[in-house]
């Protein structure tokens, strides 16, 4: 990239990027905003001049739907889209963040929902998501959520572990293809996350694949009559045991 403006500043508070009384607004939206921010400037956002209270104003202990709204609200008005990495609970947690989470469901906002493995972050070794929105989804795509399980997806390291680029391409095949994938992707209506109580916490869409060695039956039969002969046996030394102790 040879244009770009880089402006240090607290973006919640006091936003670099705007024009008149309205924020920037760009085609492309990504962050990685540290997550579950306290002392936010929550009693600012109350009378937030830019609006990005549009879906609920976010508790003073997160800020991560603070930075969400701030970003959806950065989105231009058709083109569009924003990446944003946060920590699982923005996917369950109830009370202000649920009535949030609720309201972009009801917009139609949110596309997809991609669960990363632990440890991938600087800072923290739990687990995050990244949720995509859209301006305008793709009609086949609206009323739809993509949700993605993508834990395993991971080098693992010694402090640290990586997403390698293999895993990368995965995870977007998985993105692009936008259909259902056994135990690790599925694409969920609305009207099934209204029936979890809009809850989008993965493991309610996508379940592993458990993978069991099946034995025949002649197989089974000969490990009880092994594991019998080495119950016998164990009984017999035993008794030569006790017999040697004179206890029997």
């Amino acid at each position: 990239m040879e244009d770009f403006h880089i402006v240090r500043g607290d973006t919640l508070r006091q936003p670099a990027f705007f024009g008149g009384d309205s924020l920037s607004t760009f085609d492309c939206v990504i962050a990685n905003p540290p997550f579950s921010l306290k002392k936010w400037g929550r009693d600012l956002w109350s009378n937030d001049p830019y609006g990005r209270n549009f879906a609920g104003l976010p508790p003073k202990s997160s800020a991560d739907y603070a930075w969400v709204q701030h970003m959806i609200e950065s989105m231009a008005p058709r083109t569009g889209r924003m990446a944003v990495v946060l920590p699982h609970g923005v996917l369950f947690r109830m009370a202000a963040e649920g009535r949030i989470r609720r309201k972009l469901l009801e917009m139609d906002l949110l596309e997809t929902v991609i669960g990363l493995g632990p440890n991938l972050f600087y800072g923290t070794g739990l687990a995050a998501c990244i949720l995509v929105f859209r301006a305008r989804k793709a009609t086949e795509r609206q009323g739809r959520v993509l949700i993605i399980d993508a834990s395993e997806l991971y080098k693992r390291g010694r402090n640290q572990n990586t997403l390698e680029p293999e895993h990368v391409e995965q995870i977007f095949a998985w993105y692009r293809a936008y259909e259902d994938a056994e135990g690790v992707a599925r694409v969920v209506t609305l009207d099934e996350i209204v029936e979890n109580d809009w809850n989008l916490n993965i493991p309610r869409y996508v379940e592993p694949v458990i993978e069991e060695e099946m034995l025949t039956v002649a197989e089974a039969m000969g490990n009880l009559r092994q594991a019998l002969d080495d119950a016998y046996a164990a009984e017999d030394r035993l008794k030569a045991l006790l017999g040697e102790a004179g206890l029997v």
